[in-house]
C-alpha cells in the first residue's frame, strides 16, 4: 500500500486516493482481476495507471477512442517517472506505429493503447504475444455486453486475447452497468474470480426532471425554450442525425453558439465540433449518442433529452456528463408517450437464419477458419460478421477465438435455428429494458430511488431533488408504498421463477420487487403474488 500512495503522489500528484481504488491496486498487484464500476470522473485510469508504473512489463490498455486514447497517453507522459506510453492506431504513419512497437519488444515503452478493432489482427494479436504483458486494462468495458448500452462486437474478442497473453491480471472498467451487464463482462472477458468494486451510482448534485408532451411540435419548441434560458455548456441528445442539424440550427438563429455531432460527419468534421465544445466556443453540442465516450468536460451544466433513450443505461450514461465538477446541474428528458413504441420498434430486428447457416456450413467445411477468411468466403463484411460470431458462439454452436474457428455437431439449420432463439431471449431483454425506461418517465417515486434501485442500490428516502420531490408526488408515493428493503428477497439475490428462470433481484420494496430474467428480462413482481404463490426460490447471494 506504501508504494501504491508514493506512485500515486510522487508520480501523478494525487495526495490521496480515492475510495476503493487503493483497494482495487492491492488486487491487480497481487494478481488478480477486477471489475471497477465507478461513476464518471472518478479516477478509474488510476487503477492501471498506479499499478502499471509498479509492476514491470507492458500494460495493455483497451480504449475504443482515438481521442480518447491520446488524452490517455497526454496523461501519462506529463506525469512523473512513469514508463513511455503510446497508441498504436490508424492515426500514425506505418513508420511511427512501427517505431512504437519496437519501443515495446524491447522494455522502451511500459503502456500500450489500441482499440478492440485492432486486436482483431491476427498479425497485432502476434506481436503482442511476443510482448511481457503484465497487467490487461478495458476501458469502457460496457461494451463486451450485448445488452448494455454501446456494445461493439470487437470487445467479444478480449476474453481470446487475454488467454493468449497467459491471463495477465486484468482490470475491467466502466462508469455504469447493472448486474446483469457486470455479470457479462466477466463472462465475456473470462475474468477469474473478479473482485467487484462498485462506488456507487448516486450523483446528488445532478437535478433529474422529466416533462411529457402531447405533441412533437410542443416537445421541439420545449427542448429550445429550455435551452435558451439555461447557463453554461450543454448537451442536448436526439434520435437521429436529422434532428441533431435541426436542433443545432435553430439554436444557432436564436443566438446560441451550437453545432450538430453525429455519426454521419467526417472525422475533421467531428474533431472540430469536439474542440470548439471543449474550449466554449460552441457552448451547446446537440448530438446523437455517438457524442459520448471520451467527453471529459467537467463544467457542463445541463444535459437535455430531446428524445428516449432505449435504456436506463444509456440514459444515466449520457446524463452523467453532466455536473462532473461537482457543481449542481441539471437533467431533463422530455418525452412523447408514443416515443416509448417507437422505441421499442427501432430495437427491433432478429438475424437471418439464412446468413447464419451459411456462416456454420463455411466454419464446418473448414475447420479452424479465421475471421478475415470466413468473412470472404461467405461475403459478409468482418464487423456484420462480429455480431453473427457473437451471437452463434453465446448459442455454443461455435467455438474458438477468431483465428481458429470450429462448428459443433449441430446441422447448420439447427445451428441457425438455436442462434435464432437465443438472439429471441436478447429482444425480450432488450424490450423489457424500454419498459423500465417508460416506467422512469411515468413514475410518481423519487426519480433518483428508481434510477439507483435499477443499478441495484437502494436510496433510503427520497433525495429532494428531482420533480417528483418537488412536487410532493415522491413522497406520497413512499407513503403508500412503505418504501423499504424486503428481507425475504434481499437485494442482488440469485432467485429462480417457475415460469422465466434464473434471475437477478434488482430493486426491492414493501409490496414489490423488479428481477432481471436471464432469459426474460426485466420483470416488476407484486410481493404478494410472489409470496403467496412461492413463484420465487431464492438461490443464494448474487455472484
Amino acid at each position: 500500500m506504501s508504494r501504491i500512495q508514493e506512485v500515486a503522489r510522487e508520480s501523478f500528484g494525487w495526495d490521496e486516493l480515492r475510495p476503493r481504488l487503493s483497494e482495487a491496486m492491492e488486487v491487480l498487484l497481487a494478481g488478480g482481476d477486477v471489475l471497477a464500476v465507478m461513476p464518471t470522473g472518478y479516477g478509474k485510469s488510476s487503477l492501471y495507471q498506479v499499478t502499471g508504473t509498479i509492476l514491470e512489463g507492458v500494460t495493455i490498455v483497451v480504449s475504443p477512442l482515438i481521442s480518447l486514447q491520446e488524452d490517455q497517453v497526454r496523461a501519462l507522459t506529463e506525469a512523473k517517472d512513469v514508463p513511455r506510453a503510446v497508441a498504436i492506431n490508424s492515426s500514425a504513419g506505418q513508420r511511427e506505429r512501427e517505431r512504437d512497437w519496437e519501443a515495446l519488444e524491447s522494455g522502451e515503452a511500459g503502456f500500450a493503447f489500441l482499440a478492440p478493432e485492432q486486436l482483431a489482427n491476427p498479425e497485432v494479436r502476434e506481436r503482442l504475444r511476443g510482448i511481457d504483458v503484465t497487467l490487461f486494462a478495458v476501458d469502457e468495458a460496457h461494451c463486451v455486453s450485448s445488452w448494455g448500452h454501446d456494445f461493439r462486437p470487437d470487445y467479444l474478442l478480449l476474453g481470446d486475447v487475454i488467454d493468449e497473453l497467459g491471463h495477465p491480471p486484468v482490470v475491467a472498467m466502466t462508469a455504469t452497468g447493472a448486474p446483469p451487464v457486470r455479470a457479462e463482462i466477466g463472462e465475456r472477458l473470462g475474468l477469474r474470480k473478479p473482485r467487484l468494486f462498485a462506488t456507487g451510482f448516486d450523483r446528488p448534485n445532478l437535478r433529474l426532471e422529466v416533462v411529457r408532451h402531447e405533441e412533437d411540435a410542443a416537445k421541439r419548441s420545449a427542448v429550445v425554450e429550455q435551452v435558451l434560458g439555461m447557463d453554461g455548456s450543454g448537451l442536448v441528445y436526439v434520435a437521429t442525425r436529422k434532428d441533431a442539424e435541426l436542433y443545432a440550427e435553430e439554436l444557432e438563429k436564436a443566438g446560441v453558439p451550437a453545432a450538430a455531432y453525429h455519426a454521419g460527419l467526417r472525422s475533421a468534421e467531428r474533431e472540430d465540433v469536439y474542440e470548439r465544445f471543449m474550449d466554449g466556443r460552441a457552448r451547446v453540442v446537440t448530438a446523437t449518442s455517438a457524442f459520448g465516450m471520451g467527453i471529459d468536460k467537467h463544467d457542463v451544466r445541463s444535459v437535455v433529452h430531446a428524445s428516449v433513450t432505449d435504456s436506463l443505461d444509456s440514459y444515466y450514461q449520457e446524463a452523467g456528463r453532466a455536473g462532473r465538477d461537482g457543481a449542481p446541474a441539471l437533467v431533463t428528458l422530455h418525452y412523447r408517450p408514443e416515443d416509448f413504441a417507437l422505441t421499442k420498434f427501432f430495437s427491433g430486428g432478429g438475424p437471418d437464419a439464412d446468413e447464419l447457416a451459411r456462416v456454420v456450413a463455411a466454419v464446418r467445411s473448414t475447420p479452424g477458419i479465421t475471421r478475415s477468411e470466413l468473412s470472404e468466403r461467405v461475403d459478409i463484411s468482418v464487423r456484420s460478421l462480429g455480431r453473427l460470431l457473437g451471437l452463434l458462439r453465446d448459442a455454443d454452436v461455435l467455438s474458438g477465438s477468431d483465428d481458429d474457428l470450429h462448428a459443433g455437431d449441430l446441422t447448420p439449420a439447427e445451428a441457425a435455428s438455436r442462434a435464432v432463439a437465443e438472439a429471441d431471449a436478447r429482444q425480450r431483454i432488450e424490450h423489457s429494458r424500454a419498459q423500465l425506461m417508460q416506467e422512469y418517465a411515468e413514475t410518481g417515486m423519487c426519480r433518483r430511488q428508481f434510477l439507483l434501485g435499477y443499478f441495484g442500490e437502494e436510496l433510503p428516502a427520497p433525495c429532494g431533488n428531482c420533480d417528483t420531490c418537488s412536487s410532493g408526488s415522491a413522497q406520497r408515493w413512499a407513503d403508500e408504498h412503505d418504501v423499504g428493503i424486503e428481507e425475504a428477497f434481499p437485494l442482488s439475490a440469485r432467485v429462480r421463477h417457475e415460469t422465466w428462470g434464473p434471475g437477478i433481484v434488482m430493486h426491492t420494496e414493501a409490496d414489490r420487487l423488479t428481477v432481471f430474467f436471464d432469459e426474460a428480462g426485466y420483470k416488476v413482481l407484486s410481493l404478494a403474488a410472489v409470496t403467496d404463490g412461492g413463484l420465487l426460490e431464492v438461490l443464494g447471494p448474487a455472484a
